[in-house]
């Protein structure tokens, strides 16, 4: 049964599987490290394929230390994509923070505008109150000294009209017999 199995392999393999499979001892089918999993196949005759020496395959624990290596690089490229993917986080964060910034610099900006502009245009209504104000007082000084004036001239014409009088009474008293 098994030289029927080999026999069967052998038609199926190329000649080189099937001489590996013959030297082969039995505990190497237990052995996994030199598996030979060539399934090529060919129509037309068979060529004889040269035998080059395979190299033996690496040790477990060197196959475990490049799988360990492998996976540390895999780590560390996840790593650094992370950490490239966070600093195009911070970066666009940043971008917004800056944005947000210049958005509100702007505002403060044209606020103080405003507040500067009504200040200017209270200021100048002020000055021409205020110049409202003088040229009043200017006319209300005026008006007192005119009747200030005025009021001179009449003490003046009153004294004078007084003393026509009393001067008039005396002497109608003078000239007047007496009783």
């Amino acid at each position: 049964m098994e030289e029927q199995g080999e026999r069967g392999l052998q038609l199926l393999l190329p000649a080189a599987a099937a001489r590996v499979l013959r030297e082969a001892p039995a505990s190497a089918a237990t052995d996994h490290q030199q598996l030979d999993l060539d399934l090529s196949m060919s129509i037309g005759p068979r060529q004889q394929q040269l035998q080059l020496p395979r190299p033996a395959p690496p040790t477990p624990p060197a196959n475990e230390s490049r799988r360990a290596a492998a996976t540390v690089a895999a780590s560390a490229a996840t790593a650094r994509q992370l950490q490239q993917q966070q600093v195009t986080v911070d970066v666009r964060a940043v971008k917004q923070q800056t944005a947000e910034q210049a958005r509100m610099a702007s505002a403060e900006r044209a606020y103080a505008e405003r507040v500067r502009e009504l200040a200017k245009r209270e200021l100048e209504l002020a000055e021409r109150e205020f110049a409202r104000a003088r040229m009043i007082w200017e006319r209300a000084r005026e008006e007192v000294e005119r009747v200030e004036r005025m009021k001179q001239i009449a003490a003046r014409r009153l004294g004078s009209a007084v003393s026509f009088y009393l001067s008039y009474l005396l002497s109608c008293e003078c000239q007047s017999p007496s009783v």
